[in-house]
């Protein structure tokens, strides 16, 4: 692949918050611990006190994870590298999307796995453990219950509900599967059919992409783990300072001229059990589980959470420091939505006494195959100007290589010369000829106005074979209308190239937060 790169603003697809923390504006610096810069993490390694005890329940609960997984012995010791002291994570979340979902999927787990990398050249005397937090306790199936792939959308209709990783891999997956079975990669066939459910079989197909490089996945749906989080949960459901913090914090970013990202609520808990993941909320003196008959008075409540703390099921407010508890964990990698909502949620983690971690940007890309660099070639398209919009383009385009001038401006004050200088002449016959000039001059100007559009469509018509090729260009960079990496799946170019995500792993720095774009060298 040939690299270049852009900044992140020449593309239009970030918001101002986001563009002004990688410029390290110094209005943000009260909202995150450390700048993402590799010295930094120095500090940060120093900070991040992790207790031993927590270690040993993290490493137990990852272990019974892989149960029954056939790991091999590096990633056994991965997992084991975690009860050292000298031992940190990175990490990057997302949902269980199907068949990985869209690019950026991929982009975020790449980028995870070279941050530790990095790390490691850095600081050889400690150990740098990549992590894949898996959403498993989401329940917005209808985003992840899809793939695109050329152009065509590969979805699974069921009527299962709930927390999404809990999902049976049933028949109506197998009838959807056998849809896509044709051209998906041997390992999702292992991955999905050798499964109990979504999360086990999202475990399996990422394990199978990354787990060479050091990879270790975990689920925070784990009775161990949200044990860890209860002093959280307790606060959360009585006292409500999540919601206190996170509003005064968004109101501090609004003040500076931000859009918030999230909207905290009084509680930030979920009530999980079988197929019910609903909201909780208190109602007078009782706490009542959304759209279900399920309720608990105060003491009832707090008897739950100390029996069943697996039942408890942070929201965004609260996942990002359920994570950070249960991780020693150095930075997080994550889009530019997550970026920004991080920021409203500082005062939370100082609240709790977590470090809050490196804030790192995803390696954000556009992957461009043979065909279409021609077609970009053939139209002397710079880097940028693959980011501007269709139709600016076409308006600028059409005007530089017209024939005829058709915005008729020469014409325009031609005409207006004459209407204005004879209605002048007129007006000493009679003063309303002047009026009558003024108007006429209206009226002939439209009419050009109207003819230079005819004039335009013709040029267009004229100049149609490049139109048609930068129309095509734009469908590929924004398939319906959304970034490449937002709605591609990776098998667009990785089932004509297997060492698709190997070339990203070499051409992607987490360090970088410039905006890449990838030429391929495959026809």
């Amino acid at each position: 692949m040939i690299k270049s790169t852009i900044e992140p603003e020449c593309t239009r697809q970030f918001s101002p918050l986001f563009l002004d923390y990688i410029k390290e504006k110094p209005d943000l610096k009260p909202f995150y611990n450390k700048f993402p810069r590799l010295e930094n993490f120095e500090f940060l390694i120093q900070e991040k006190k992790f207790d031993q005890g927590i270690r040993n329940v993290l490493v137990s609960s990852l272990e019974a994870q892989y149960r029954g997984m056939e790991i091999s012995e590096f990633t056994s010791n991965q997992i084991q590298a975690l009860k050292g002291n000298k031992t940190f994570t990175v990490t990057t979340g997302h949902q269980l999307n199907l068949f990985t979902g869209p690019l950026y999927f991929i982009y975020k787990i790449v980028s995870t796995i070279n941050l530790a990398e990095k790390l490691k050249e850095k600081y050889p005397d400690f150990h740098f453990i990549p992590v894949y937090w898996m959403a498993t306790e989401d329940h917005d199936f209808e985003e992840i219950n899809y793939f695109k792939l050329d152009g065509k959308k590969y979805q699974w209709q069921t009527d299962q509900i709930g927390a999404v990783g809990k999902f049976k891999i049933d028949e109506s997956f197998k009838t959807f599967f056998r849809e896509v079975s044709h051209f998906v990669p041997e390992f999702f066939k292992e991955a999905y059919l050798s499964s109990e459910n979504l999360a086990e079989a999202v475990r399996k197909y990422v394990h199978h992409l990354f787990a060479d490089k050091g990879l270790l996945i975990i689920d925070g749906d784990d009775r161990a783990l949200k044990n860890l989080f209860k002093t959280v949960i307790f606060e959360d459901l009585f006292k409500q300072t999540p919601h206190e913090l996170t509003v005064k914090q968004s109101r501090k970013l609004e003040e500076l001229g931000y859009k918030g990202q999230i909207f905290p609520r009084e509680i930030n808990l979920f009530y999980m059990v079988g197929n019910v993941r609903e909201r909780i909320e208190k109602v007078g003196t009782i706490y009542k589980v959304l759209n279900t008959d399920i309720s608990f008075t105060e003491e009832e409540l707090k008897i739950e959470v100390e029996t069943y703390p697996e039942r408890f099921s942070p929201n965004v407010v609260l996942r990002p420091l359920y994570e950070e508890i249960i991780l020693p964990n150095l930075a997080y990698l994550g889009g530019p939505a997550e970026v920004s909502y991080w920021l409203q949620l500082k005062s939370v983690f100082d609240h709790f006494k977590t470090p809050f971690p490196a804030l790192l940007p995803r390696n954000f890309a556009l992957v461009l195959d043979a065909p279409i660099q021609r077609k970009i070639s053939k139209l002397g398209l710079e880097d940028r100007a693959l980011f501007q919009p269709f139709e600016e383009w076409k308006k600028e385009f059409v005007l530089k290589h017209a024939s005829i001038d058709f915005t008729l401006e020469s014409e325009m004050l031609q005409l207006s010369g004459i209407f204005d200088e004879t209605g002048r002449k007129a007006e000493v016959l009679e003063k309303s000829l002047s009026q009558a000039f003024e108007a006429g001059k209206i009226r002939a100007t439209k009419i050009l106005e109207k003819l230079g559009k005819k004039i335009r469509k013709a040029e267009e018509k004229r100049q149609e074979i490049f139109i048609y090729r930068r129309e095509a260009i734009q469908h590929f960079l924004y398939p319906g209308e959304s970034p490449q990496e937002r709605v591609e799946n990776f098998m667009r170019f990785y089932l004509n190239d297997h060492e698709f995500i190997q070339q990203l792993f070499d051409q992607f720095d987490p360090l970088d937060f410039n905006f890449i774009i990838l030429k391929t060298n495959n026809e």
